[in-house]
């Protein structure tokens, strides 16, 4: 099985990232073809400076490395290597309605929230369409905001295929993960837009401050409370083991637990996974050469996919060109 997913550079990568989205494309890599590219054409729509934007890709790159990516198993790649995805967003733009594109979730939460949109913002469920589509992905793991972008590609997709008589682009399905919504420190889902985020790899001193930052009710210490309410326990139970999970709700049914001990277990949990992964990416880190020919060979084996995709749908529309 083919799988296909992204993750934009356009900021520090966040507990959110990981359980959402990371953790199981690691898992993932063992079992499947996996090509995971790193969105900065996507990182464009909110990151403009340079400097800052190729900072932010060598970091998504050097965290999936340190969290566990296999580079003899699974790809990983910087979007703007394969030149054929934005080649073919255009073409599916023209077989795309503006109204499929006004109906996305994503772009009226952003405005909502006051966030600037722009025609980056606007059609970015059509570069979303080629970036899984130049690879003929089978399932593409997703968090459950993202569910309406997969089945607009399987529509764009269609949009394709019949206006041009053909079956070239293949219509992947969504995967949910065992963490489809991680709650950030307000409570919303956690997101760089939101800045309410939890780094992955910050400090320890500024991880158990910003943990300690999560937002709470006002029950007192020793009143009862319901784990399931909560979001340092929402957190909580997704990186603990299943009997530390269950202990903790019990401490929390039992009463006398305060919220700043619930925080410093999720703090321990936390540390427990990222610590030693921390130190793995304080060692890339010294090595550009070797990450640069990660992303190199990576590139070079999607964008054979690419090419061969891009063959096909330039002749279906009659644009055969000296490449082909």
């Amino acid at each position: 099985m083919r799988v296909v997913s992204g993750i934009q550079s356009s900021g520090k990568l966040h507990l959110g990232n990981y359980l959402g989205a990371i953790a199981q494309h690691i898992e993932m890599q063992e079992k499947n073809e996996c090509f995971f590219f790193i969105a900065n054409y996507h990182s464009l729509t909110t990151i403009q400076d340079p400097k800052l934007h190729i900072q932010l890709t060598r970091d998504v790159a050097l965290d999936y490395l340190a969290l566990g990516l296999d580079p003899e198993k699974a790809a990983l790649f910087r979007q703007t290597d394969i030149p054929e995805v934005t080649e073919l967003a255009w073409i599916l733009s023209t077989v795309t309605g503006k109204g499929l594109l006004e109906r996305a979730t994503s772009y009226k939460d952003k405005v909502a929230k006051n966030i600037s949109p722009s025609m980056g913002l606007f059609c970015y469920p059509i570069l979303m369409a080629a970036d899984i589509l130049i690879y003929r992905g089978d399932v593409v793991p997703v968090g459950k905001d993202q569910v309406q972008h997969i089945e607009m590609t399987q529509d764009i997709a269609n949009y394709f295929n019949q206006t041009f008589a053909c079956d070239i682009l293949k219509r992947p399905e969504p995967k949910l993960g065992v963490a489809p919504l991680v709650p950030g420190v307000d409570g919303q889902k956690m997101s760089k837009s939101y800045g309410n985020t939890i780094s992955l790899f910050d400090p320890p001193s500024k991880m158990r401050k910003r943990i300690m930052s999560i937002k709470t009710d006002s029950t007192p210490v020793e009143s009862p409370k319901d784990p399931e309410q909560c979001n340092v326990f929402a957190i909580y139970k997704l990186l603990a083991t299943e009997d530390k999970v269950a202990d903790l709700a019990k401490q929390y049914r039992a009463g006398g637990l305060g919220y700043g001990d619930a925080k410093k277990a999720l703090f321990e949990a936390v540390e427990g996974q990222l610590g030693p992964a921390r130190e793995k990416r304080e060692q890339l880190e010294q090595d550009a050469d070797y990450v640069e020919d990660v992303l190199r060979t990576s590139a070079n084996r999607a964008r054979s996919v690419a090419h061969e995709v891009m063959s096909e749908v330039r002749t279906a529309c009659g644009l055969a060109t000296i490449r082909d």
